[in-house]
């Protein structure tokens, strides 16, 4: 398999654009309102596919130099691209690694949603803890983006669009987290422990993930080596 550097990085923000997009989108209470549960759920679910998608171009990218190594004309070359890797030692890899399942993990979790009149226990069990392992997995990515960018957790290099990536899409992990955490089903009120910010958490932490995938297009090009010179000495 063999692809551009170039073309593959724009594929990868794009996907993650349509996925985040597509999370804004379905946790609108206006839009649901607007087209009912079933097509609102429906949206989570392809807005977690091309998560999935972009999440697997970006291994792509962790495991196969040729990909992000390139120059002004070298990124536009085809080049072999490293369907499977193990490189732990490789902080970039390992925060595409652990984001990929946990993008599996929502697949099935929006997919659960989609079943009408679940119990408590159903829908905690298929919905809820995906959402929550996902959501797990995306802040342990998201710790090893950041420090895969920064020489400490804790920096602050705010003119780096690594850095900023990398945090912008930190706090969209945090607030997944905070809610998976709020959606439990408390088998007592079959009720969300708190139905708003389960919302909340899930728009503004895809608004982060959007801004995230927006900025990798400007990242890639500023990263971009200049052309070495074929002329003779």
């Amino acid at each position: 398999m063999k692809a551009r550097p170039e073309r593959l990085n724009a594929a990868v923000a794009w996907l993650f654009m349509v996925g985040s997009a597509c999370f804004v989108l379905g946790s609108v209470p206006a839009y649901l309102d607007a087209v009912g549960g079933p097509v609102d759920g429906v949206t989570y679910v392809i807005g977690s596919v091309f998560f999935t998608s972009a999440s697997f171009g970006q291994l792509l990218q962790a495991q196969t130099p040729a990909m992000t190594t390139v120059d002004e004309e070298s990124q536009h070359r085809r080049a072999p691209v490293r369907l499977v890797d193990w490189a732990p030692h490789d902080r970039n890899w390992l925060a595409a690694a652990l984001q990929f399942p946990g993008t599996l993990c929502f697949n099935v979790s929006t997919v659960a949603a989609l079943t009408h009149n679940a119990t408590a226990a159903e829908s905690n069990r298929y919905v809820w803890r995906p959402d929550l392992y996902g959501s797990v997995l995306f802040l342990a990515s998201s710790t090893y983006a950041v420090l895969a960018v920064s020489a400490r957790f804790l920096t602050w290099e705010p003119r780096s669009l690594p850095w900023r990536i990398a945090w912008v899409n930190m706090v969209g992990s945090i607030l997944f987290m905070a809610s998976a955490l709020a959606s439990y089903v408390s088998p007592s009120t079959d009720a969300a422990l708190n139905a708003r910010l389960a919302v909340a958490g899930t728009f503004f932490g895809a608004a982060c993930f959007l801004v995230g995938a927006a900025l990798m297009l400007p990242a890639w090009r500023r990263a971009l080596r200049p052309a070495r010179s074929t002329a003779p000495p």
